[in-house]
């Protein structure tokens, strides 16, 4: 795995959350996407990012939220949506992943991140931030299935 750690810049972002199981069908997606499509915001200009809320872990599965974000540029005139919401996500050193399979095995990447490469490095998690998942393709118009992710963990210098 070639993880790099680099700088991502604060980002603007709408977004749809939806509570509910991570392995179950995602509509609030859809529901992004034709918004966004009708605003213009669609890639290259704009990114989709997918930001899991909660950790299945430790918070039972119908409670876990997740927002599907899109990108939008500065001066977007927020004002006239009312179908979405509103947020910065904060900038800051993220180790990024590329992660390139079937989209059952993206948790296995949050594994890997946290359970071997950060451990091993010298960084460890920021938790006052979330992950970004930048979705870069959409796995039902892949020839394999499989989804283009660009996996945003959070990190900082750990303090020896």
């Amino acid at each position: 795995m070639n993880i790099i750690v680099m700088e991502l810049p604060q980002t603007e972002v709408a977004f749809i959350r939806r509570t509910g199981s991570y392995f179950e069908l995602q509509d609030h997606w859809g529901d992004l996407i034709s918004w966004a499509n009708t605003n213009g915001l669609m890639p290259p200009k704009q990114s989709f990012i997918g930001i899991s809320l909660d950790n299945p872990e430790l918070v039972e599965s119908k409670d876990c939220r997740h927002d599907a974000c899109v990108t939008i540029p500065e001066g977007f005139d927020k004002e006239k949506h009312q179908k979405v919401k509103f947020r910065k996500l904060p900038g800051g050193n993220y180790a990024l992943y590329r992660f390139y399979d079937i989209p059952d095995k993206l948790n296995g990447a949050y594994q890997y991140m946290f359970g071997e490469w950060l451990p091993n490095s010298e960084y460890e998690p920021d938790y006052d931030r979330h992950n970004l998942e930048f979705n870069l393709n959409n796995p039902a118009e892949d020839e394999e299935g499989k989804c283009k992710v660009d996996l945003y963990v959070p990190v900082r210098k750990r303090i020896s």
